[in-house]
Parts: structure tokens; C-alpha cells; sequence
């Protein structure tokens, strides 16, 4: 079964094909066709109407839509991963869902690939370099999972798609940068369409955002006060890497080193914490952010700066700023590698600090940032192999601190390679858990994941393989 939108025969997307999953013009010329009217059926000349104001989303005003949920990108790398999880779990809720993305052979190949089950799963061509397209599934749909990135590159016309719409929207940026800008540009729209969008809800950085909630739950419970400062250390982690997660990092890297103003934003770490004209809320509260191998005395071993934390740190900050300061306004979270104990956790530690610093060096300059993406580094849509997915794993330990000076541990343990194996399942089951927890008044905006679904999101992320568990 399939759904074809047809782009506008003067659009780009109409005019040349795309040489990866996301379309090659800027976002910044698509973002401005997206307030085009969005139904459920387009046709060409519905293409070229634009409107002013966003539109109240179908779920709003009591339409009936055809799905619960849509995957665009559905057969990226990492699409592929989600759909085939979402094969089973859907048909035990009954879940109606579609899989979308701008090639119609390569959908109906993946709808091959799963199998006789996925035979009625329904199939609809949408582009990011279209925004008709982008605004019929969006009016067909509750929920929509976006894995076309760089995010930074291919994200917003989607995210504005959404918007109008009024509904639920899941992506897996490892972006701050880009994340920054559609909070400044959209949040005051989205409360009003009465949309949820829900980046970072991946591996970076569900984990960490729900691991610092858990243990504030915890200190709550048993202290009566929350941990002033928590640190997480990541004992274990074991998987492949991701194409796409490098791509995003390398596209951040060149961006700031173009423009000085986002070099300012990557040094700070409240760079998401914005007031409701899109400006930064000043807090004086320095964050510590490890740059070299050191002994931590919180986990009692040597560790490394891990290089996840330019994004997670963010997320948590935000997460404490959009609660009115839950755990403090004084509050201090960091991330660091740890890499053992003695001589060996020491070498080890300096080897990893000297190994990103490098990364970082070459990333910087255009020539060698060139190489590396051609000679080393895995391509956009390249992943580890199904065994490596399921023989990875992570496990990440906290250690918090109340302001009395009581200590409390937790670990969060996933059962999957945290780029893909684990990854797909955690924003799998956070979009269901949203449609299951439809949005109020007050939810609508850009949430962080623990601050859209709190407590409701521990049991399905226990489905998915991560785990949350006191320690002594």
C-alpha cells in the first residue's frame, strides 16, 4: 500500500536528484515555502499557497488522521533499524503507522526486506526539499520520527512541517547549534499549534537526560533535597560507529569555525536554556568541562573528557531551566570517559584525551576535515553490522551530591550499541509513549525527553533495554 505526494514540477526536488537521504538546498530557502496549508491530500496547485499564521493541527479541532505514527528517513541506516523494531511492537498495540521517505523504490525495497508482515504497512514519498509533501504527512500523522540529517542541513523544514500541524516530533540530532536555532525560531508557534517537538532522543541524549532525573527523584525521596551536582562516568560502552552521528559532528565542527558567534554558543554550556525571545538566559554557575585526562574523584578512577557531552550537558541544563530550576538553580552536571585505575587507566586516559584533540584539530581545517571524511571516517547511512548492534552495549554511572553533602549512585545500562541498536528503540518507544500521552496546553513547545514524559518514560525505556538501577 503506498501514498505518493508529488512535488511541484518547478520545485528543486522536481528538477534534479539528491545524492544522499536529504536534499542538497539550503534550509533556510525551504523554511520559507512550509507555511503552505497542510492536508492530508496536496495537489499541485495546493503546492504554491502559502499561509502567514500556522494552522491548528487536525488532532486539534477533532479530525480523524490515518496514522499514529510515520518514520521519515524510513530507509536510512538507522530508519531501517526503526521500522523493523516498530514491525512487532505496533502490531501488538495496534498502532497504525507508515513509512515515508522521497524514493518510493527504495520504501517498497525495505518494505521487502521485513518481510510478509510489513506488506500492509503503508508507503509515502515525501521530501525535505518539498514542503507540500512535508505538510500532507504531517497532516496524516500524530507522531512523526525524523532521521534525515545532518540535521543541521536537512532538519528544519521538517520541524516546521510539524509545527503548523500541531503535532509530536522525535529526531536524533547530536546538533546544540541547530537545536538552539529552531527553539529561538519556532517555540512561541509550537505552544500555539499546540505541537511537541522532541529533539535528542537517541542515545544522546535520552540516557543522560533520564539518569540525572531518576537520581533527583531518588535524593528527593530520600533526602528531601535534590543532588547540587552529579557526575557521570561512562564505565563501559561498546559498538560501531555511525556514519550519521560523525556527519552531524563534523558539520558542527565547520560551522563553527565559520562563525564566530556559534564558537561563542559551543562555550556555553546554558547555550539551550532560552527565555521566550529566543535569547539565552544568563546563570553564573560554572559548569565543569573536562578538556584532559585527570583522576576523578567522584568514580574513583581516571577518565577522559567524553565527546558526547557537548551535547548531553545541554540537554540536562535545558531539562533543569524549562522545570523552573528543579534541582537548583546552583546545579552542576558534567560527563566525563572513564578509563580505569593505576598506570594503564592513566596511559589510557591520556591516549583517548590525545586522540579527540586530534580529531578536533584535523575537523577544523577544511582540507583534512576532507580527508577524514573521505579516507577514514564511516559515510552518512554506513552503521556496524546486526552483530555488532546486538553484542553492544553501555553502561553509565552517576554519582550525585546534595548540598548538605550526601551522596547518592545510580547506573543506567543499555543492552545495544548505543549509536543504532539502542538508539532505534529508545526513540521508538518514546514516540509511542507520546502518542500514548497526548500533549496539553502546557506540554506543547520543545521539551526535552524527560521533561515530556518524566516518570511514563522509565517503563518503555526498560522495553527497549535501558535500564535504571540504585546503587549502594
Amino acid at each position: 500500500m503506498s501514498k505518493t505526494v508529488k512535488p511541484n514540477p518547478k520545485s528543486p526536488a522536481a528538477k534534479k536528484p539528491k545524492a544522499s537521504s536529504a536534499p542538497s538546498k539550503s534550509v533556510s530557502k525551504v523554511a520559507s515555502k512550509l507555511a503552505s496549508k497542510v492536508t492530508t491530500k496536496v495537489s499541485s496547485k495546493a503546492a504554491t499557497k502559502v499561509a502567514s499564521k500556522p494552522k491548528p493541527s487536525a488532532q486539534a479541532v477533532g479530525k480523524a488522521k490515518p496514522y499514529d505514527l510515520v518514520v521519515f528517513g524510513a530507509s536510512s541506516f538507522v530508519g531501517k533499524i526503526i521500522c523493523r523494531y516498530l514491525l512487532g511492537r505496533c502490531a501488538d498495540e495496534n498502532i497504525r503507522w507508515a513509512m515515508a521517505g522521497r524514493s518510493m523504490a527504495k520504501l517498497q525495497q525495505l518494505q521487502s526486506e521485513l518481510g510478509v508482515n510489513a506488506e500492509k504497512i503503508p508507503l509515502i514519498t515525501a521530501d525535505a526539499d518539498d514542503a507540500a509533501s512535508l505538510g500532507a504527512l504531517c497532516g496524516s500523522t500524530k507522531v512523526v520520527i525524523s532521521t534525515v540529517g545532518p540535521y543541521a542541513l536537512y532538519g528544519e523544514p521538517m520541524v516546521l512541517a510539524a509545527v503548523n500541524a500541531g503535532i509530536d516530533y522525535l529526531d536524533l540530532t547530536g546538533e546544540p547549534q541547530w537545536v538552539r536555532q529552531m527553539i529561538a525560531k519556532y517555540q512561541a508557534q509550537a505552544r500555539k499549534s499546540g505541537a511537541r517537538i522532541v529533539h535528542t532522543c537517541g542515545f544522546d541524549s535520552v540516557p543522560s537526560d533520564m539518569g540525572v532525573w531518576f537520581l533527583q527523584q531518588a535524593a528527593l525521596k530520600q533526602f528531601g533535597e535534590p543532588c547540587q551536582h552529579i557526575s557521570m562516568g561512562v564505565k563501559a560502552m561498546q559498538g560501531g560507529a555511525s556514519g550519521g552521528t560523525v556527519a552531524s559532528m563534523l558539520n558542527a565542527i565547520a560551522s563553527a569555525a565559520k562563525n564566530p558567534s556559534q564558537r561563542r554558543e559551543f562555550a556555553n554550556p546554558y547555550s539551550l536554556c532560552l527565555d521566550g525571545n529566543g535569547k539565552t538566559v544568563a546563570n553564573s554557575t560554572r559548569q565543569l568541562s573536562q578538556k584532559s585526562a585527570r583522576f576523578d574523584q567522584n568514580h574513583a578512577a581516571w577518565s577522559a573528557p567524553f565527546i558526547m557531552a557537548a551535547v548531553n550537558v545541554r540537554v540536562v541544563l535545558r531539562s533543569n531551566f524549562l522545570e523552573k530550576q528543579a534541582y537548583g538553580a546552583d546545579f552542576r552536571y558534567e560527563e566525563v570517559m572513564l578509563t580505569g585505575t593505576g598506570v594503564k587507566g592513566r596511559l589510557r586516559a591520556l591516549a583517548i584525551t590525545a586522540g579527540l584533540a586530534g580529531f578536533m584539530s584535523a575537523a577544523l581545517l577544511a582540507p583534512t576535515r576532507w580527508l577524514m571524511q573521505r579516507l577514514v571516517l564511516p559515510a552518512p547511512g554506513v552503521g556496524p553490522s546486526e552483530a555488532t548492534q546486538v553484542n553492544g552495549f553501555y553502561d553509565l554511572r552517576f554519582v550525585g551530591k546534595t548540598r548538605s553533602g550526601k551522596t547518592l549512585r545510580c547506573k543506567v545500562l543499555g543492552d545495544r550499541d548505543p549509536g543504532y541498536g539502542s538508539t532505534a528503540k529508545i526513540i521508538s518507544e518514546l514516540a509511542l509513549c507520546l502518542l500514548a500521552n497526548p500533549a496539553t496546553k502546557s506540554d506543547a513547545g520543545f521539551p526535552t525527553p524527560a521533561v515530556a514524559l518524566g516518570s511514563r518514560l522509565l517503563k518503555p525505556l526498560n522495553r527497549a533495554g535501558v535500564t535504571f538501577e540504585m546503587e549502594p
